[in-house]
């Protein structure tokens, strides 16, 4: 069966519904293929949401390191406003703390229990100063956002655990 489809200018174009519902089911697969070619080299380079992002080298000495400031409503408060303010945390990691779905590599979840009992603050820190690596998180500390500040946005992720 043949149907006839308008074009600008008055004239018609005949083609059969077969060839036209074709187009589709090879558009799906070419997709699909795309994902494969480069999506694969990004989960190879992003091993798991558990492993830690410092290099194995500094890994220990970084681990270390503890927040010069004792945790408090105040620092907390001042870290909630750099997470949904200039520190753009929000854009990402949303108003639950869970993360929004993005191709690759989701956003980390803070509210995850296990994630948050094995990142230590010094891992946090080191993540807001570098990066993650293999992911679409930016380095902030010394960008966006003050050192200090980064402590404080520290305190407040810290506040999602289990929510």
């Amino acid at each position: 069966m043949n149907r006839v489809l308008p074009v600008p200018g008055g004239q018609g174009e005949r083609f059969s519904q077969v060839t036209a519902m074709r187009k589709p089911t090879l558009f799906l697969p070419a997709i699909g293929i795309l994902v494969i070619l480069f999506g694969s080299p990004a989960r190879a380079f992003h091993q798991g949401t558990y492993t830690p992002r410092v290099p194995a080298d500094q890994l220990e000495e970084i681990q270390e390191i503890e927040s010069p400031f004792e945790t408090s409503a105040e620092h907390i408060e001042a870290g909630r406003k750099i997470f949904f303010g200039k520190g753009m945390c929000v854009s990402c990691h949303l108003l639950t703390g869970k993360g929004k779905f993005l191709p690759g590599h989701a956003p980390r979840n803070f509210t995850d229990k296990k994630w948050q009992d094995a990142r230590t603050d010094g891992e946090l820190m080191w993540v807001l100063r570098n990066g993650s690596p293999g992911t679409g998180m930016p380095r902030h500390v010394g960008v966006a956002i003050t050192e200090e500040e980064g402590w404080n946005v520290i305190q407040f992720i810290r506040t999602f655990r289990g929510r």
